[in-house]
């Protein structure tokens, strides 16, 4: 199936999307948005990435922009302030670029600088101004990043969002261990480890600085405004495994949802992908239920004072941005770089990748 991608360059083009990953849906139900402050947000996390020292110049120059980092934060958080939404992109590179890292690490059988990595992030994400000049790039990038990400609301927020992120290296630490033994979750147990791995409080966590508003714990836990924020990750990170299966069948690798499938359910390569999709497809139809009861939570808080205005428009721009997640991830993976995988010299190593163990000389 072919279809119109809208945003990322001056004119539309037409991109071809496999039919086994194709979901019309999205294509008419979810129209595509991107932020004006797109084309200066690629040039400046491209500068970012260079002044951090987090990919080599000339691996910058050649894939960064075609990875498409920035058009995804591009398309999720519409109506963020131009600082807050640099921030988030230049943090949302940092963390694919960690992500390398860490399947290098493993890959390269190098449990001792990974165990010192994670030690490293823990202490930069409490303390990140006094790691910003750290010599491991990755280390440093989260400090830089992470400083700025707490400028913009209350240490209320700060704190929050830095209890998700240690819950986020201690499962990407779970995952190590499990890639290094050859162990496959079960499918429960994978999509418990898979909410933390792909960081579903971390991007709703960031909807509230884009809103400009840090919102009280009664709504973040209402069950209506979880739900909504709830399917929308499950969407990206499910959608995320069935795009991503053939580059992590050909690297060895433990977690997928498919993956899991196969092994524990002893479902055939076919049968995995069509279940993968039938849970993508139902996250859809979820999040559309959820998001009604979202809004409707919004308008009862607007009860006439500026404070219920506020947070009623926070709210809405909050769940707004969770509707964006589902096009921008989808677009993303059909034109990013990160996914051509059957252009690559070797289907197990991306050619964007820097294989040394960076920080440990």
């Amino acid at each position: 199936m072919h279809a119109l991608s809208h945003g990322t360059t001056s004119t539309p083009t037409t991109i071809a999307v496999p039919p086994a990953l194709s979901l019309p849906v999205i294509e008419t139900a979810f129209p595509r948005q991107l932020h004006p402050y797109w084309p200066k947000l690629q040039e400046r996390t491209r500068a970012w990435l260079l002044e951090m020292r987090l990919m080599p110049p000339d691996k910058v120059e050649e894939y960064a922009d075609g990875l498409c980092y920035t058009d995804l934060m591009a398309g999720y958080y519409i109506g963020a302030p131009e600082d807050v939404l640099q921030a988030i992109a230049d943090y949302s590179a940092w963390f694919f670029v960690w992500d390398d890292r860490h399947d290098r690490d493993i890959v390269h059988d190098r449990p001792a600088a990974w165990s010192r990595l994670r030690e490293r992030l823990h202490r930069a994400l409490d303390s990140p101004g006094d790691h910003r000049g750290h010599k491991d790039p990755v280390v440093a990038g989260l400090a830089d990043s992470v400083q700025r990400l707490y400028a913009f609301l209350p240490g209320s927020w700060n704190a929050r969002f830095a209890r998700h992120f240690h819950e986020v290296i201690e499962a990407y630490d779970r995952e190590f261990h499990n890639r290094a033994e050859g162990i496959v979750p079960t499918v429960e147990e994978y999509l418990e480890l898979r909410r933390l791995t792909f960081a579903h409080w971390i991007w709703t966590d960031l909807l509230e600085p884009s809103a400009g508003s840090e919102l009280p714990d009664a709504i973040r836990r209402n069950h209506a405004y979880r739900k909504a924020a709830l399917f929308s990750q499950e969407f990206a990170a499910w959608y995320n495994d069935l795009c991503s299966l053939p580059k992590e069948l050909a690297g060895s690798e433990v977690h997928n949802l498919g993956i899991s499938l196969i092994t524990h359910e002893k479902l055939t390569l076919e049968e995995a992908i069509a279940e993968v999709r039938r849970r993508v497809e139902e996250c859809i139809s979820e999040f559309l239920d959820a998001e009604q009861c979202a809004l409707r939570l919004a308008d009862t808080l607007d009860d006439g004072t500026v404070g219920g205005k506020e947070k009623s428009a926070a709210v809405r721009a909050c769940v707004g941005n969770m509707r964006n997640w589902f096009s921008s991830v989808y677009w993303f993976h059909h034109e990013s770089g990160r996914y051509r995988v059957d252009s690559w010299d070797d289907r197990s190593t991306p050619p964007y990748v820097n294989n040394e163990a960076a920080g440990e000389s």
